[in-house]
């Protein structure tokens, strides 16, 4: 599939031409850090292949999931942060072994100016990752910590394409913010109620 397609630009293939012109492409293994927290950003990314999850860290080193950037989408924070010479406020880490095109902070001028749709790309992106934040606030603010772990093993299987996933409890708390011995316990009282399946570091949706 062409890059614009990827992007769903299907009635402009140039700006594909264009981004490739302008982008370097780097590939990550599963779990390889793409971003740091305070980092300055240098260049957009793009995903054109896998996945990538958004953490944020807090200050006594626990961490808890934002959103997924799935194939054909960018980091509206690294797209804000760089536009702005700033560092930043997230961590990207490769869900899955992923190929990214990053587009140099200094080409992004020209594209917006050049490509009314790649403008509308990005507040897209904006408005999804925007709904997305919210819903983890709703989460953290009203939900209980099962609803919070159901919500999660449903979008982690839609993501891989599987009611398999290969995670620990430990790999789940932290990605929830939450401390491994709730996690334990609440899907212990979830696989006896028959909604998941336990085995060795892997959950099973039923």
């Amino acid at each position: 599939m062409e890059l614009h397609e990827i992007l769903e630009f299907k009635s402009s293939p140039l700006i594909g031409e264009k981004l490739t012109d302008f982008g370097f492409s780097k590939t990550y293994a599963e779990g390889e850090i793409i971003l740091n927290e305070n980092a300055y950003i240098n260049a957009i990314p793009i995903v054109t292949s896998g996945s990538i999850r958004v953490m944020r860290t807090e200050e006594d080193g626990r961490e808890i999931l934002l959103y997924y950037i799935k194939a054909g989408e960018s980091c509206i924070m690294s797209f804000l942060g760089g536009l702005h010479h700033d560092t930043s406020k997230v961590k990207a880490i490769a869900e899955e072994a992923s190929e990214i095109l990053f587009i140099p902070i200094d080409k992004v001028h020209i594209l917006i100016a050049e490509f009314p749709e790649w403008l509308d790309y990005i507040f897209r992106l904006y408005h999804k990752r925007f709904e997305e934040l919210l819903e983890v606030v709703n989460a953290v603010a009203f939900k209980k910590m099962d609803e919070r772990i159901l919500k999660f093993l449903h979008t982690k299987c839609e993501l891989t394409q599987s009611k398999e996933l290969n995670i620990t409890h430990e790999q789940l708390a932290n990605e929830l913010g939450t401390a491994r011995v709730v996690v334990s316990r609440l899907l212990k009282q979830m696989e006896a109620e028959g909604m998941v399946k336990l085995g060795r570091n892997k959950i099973s949706l039923m």
